[in-house]
């Protein structure tokens, strides 16, 4: 099994399953890396500086894995008014940003043009800027908000001055794990449709990986081989991100996944996705050393700053980097850090 991925052959789910049980940590990720180096053979690992702006916690979907967000009504509820959204983006190209990760709850109250005045808001005042926002479920909630089509929702945004979409919501891509997770979010199969829908409109988007909560493994490599097969029809994908589930001030009551158990996942993940070009180390909630060794077991890109990240910090995990603490960790492991954009273009030094 190895030998053929190691020749360039696919392998399918059954056979994913006994490589993830059946291989030895060290061996599964020497040959994720393997994989990486056919796809990036020179020794870079790649960053991005920008901001994760939560437009609003408020957010109607009760999902049991979220400590960030307010019911409807509920204290400490918030949507961010035009000064802080202001000072936020500004802050962030003063310390070399070049984009905004923008995402939020489903606000019952907020319609379809309060996201379009916001995104014309962030372009006019900030013409440079690349918008990064509205994760699948947002999408869909806005769809059902405005009763218009996705394509068309999508359109208008796109129109207001969305420049690519983030792969957030989309936690375990099977309806079993999603009904009991987040039964008021979209679908795995509307999850989907939207990130296809994206790419047909000539979006670029990122898709991620929440595990390590109620999901089972074949669930977990079920959602990658998804992944996988829409990739083959679009093209639209230019990273995957799996970070396993932070359970603390959740309602879900498991142990978080080990380091090992993360590097596993994070391996498999780059053997299987022969046609995503970049898979992400999850420094927020792994910390630095294991991200490290992630750049060993098929990652190639450290990710972003985060010079603001509220979801993963509501959980009690909080890790911080600088620009030059993440370009000193990737050199200590033995590659050139070089600054990127969302499309993977490297920014000259």
């Amino acid at each position: 099994m190895c030998q053929r991925v190691l020749d360039g052959h696919r392998i399918g789910l059954g056979e994913a399953l006994c490589l993830y049980h059946e291989a030895d940590l060290t061996s599964l990720g020497a040959l994720a890396h393997e994989v990486r180096l056919r796809l990036h053979p020179q020794p870079l690992v790649t960053y991005v500086v920008d901001r994760n702006i939560n437009y609003t916690n408020v957010c109607l979907s009760g999902c049991k894995f979220c400590a960030f967000f307010r019911a409807p009504g509920q204290d400490g509820g918030y949507v961010l008014d035009k000064e802080t959204l202001r000072q936020k983006i500004q802050e962030t190209l003063d310390l070399g940003g070049t984009q905004i990760l923008l995402q939020g709850g489903l606000h019952p109250d907020l319609d379809l043009s309060f996201y379009e005045e916001m995104l014309r808001f962030m372009k006019t005042e900030f013409p440079g800027l690349h918008i990064h926002g509205f994760s699948p479920p947002e999408i869909v909630h806005f769809s059902e908000i405005s009763g218009l089509s996705i394509v068309k929702v999508l359109e208008r945004l796109i129109a207001a001055g969305l420049d690519s979409i983030p792969g957030g919501g989309a936690e375990i891509l099977v309806d079993r794990v999603r009904e009991q997770l987040s039964p008021r979010k979209c679908s795995a199969q509307a999850w989907l449709e939207v990130m296809e829908t994206a790419h047909r409109l000539g979006l670029k988007t990122t898709a991620t990986m929440m595990f390590g909560h109620i999901e089972t493994i074949e669930e977990r490599l079920t959602h990658i081989l998804r992944i996988r097969d829409l990739q083959d029809r679009t093209g639209g994908f230019t990273a995957f991100i799996p970070w396993p589930f932070q359970p603390r001030n959740t309602a879900i009551d498991v142990l978080p996944a080990s380091g090992a158990e993360y590097l596993r996942t994070l391996a498999i993940s780059r053997i299987l996705l022969d046609n995503i070009p970049n898979i992400q180390a999850s420094w927020v909630t792994q910390g630095p050393k294991i991200a490290q060794v992630a750049l060993y077991f098929g990652a190639n890109d450290f990710g972003s700053t985060m010079i603001e990240e509220n979801v993963v910090a509501a959980t009690g995990v909080s890790h911080r980097l600088s620009v030059e603490e993440i370009r000193r960790f990737i050199e200590e492991a033995g590659f050139e850090a070089r600054q990127r954009l969302m499309d993977y273009t490297l920014v000259e030094s």
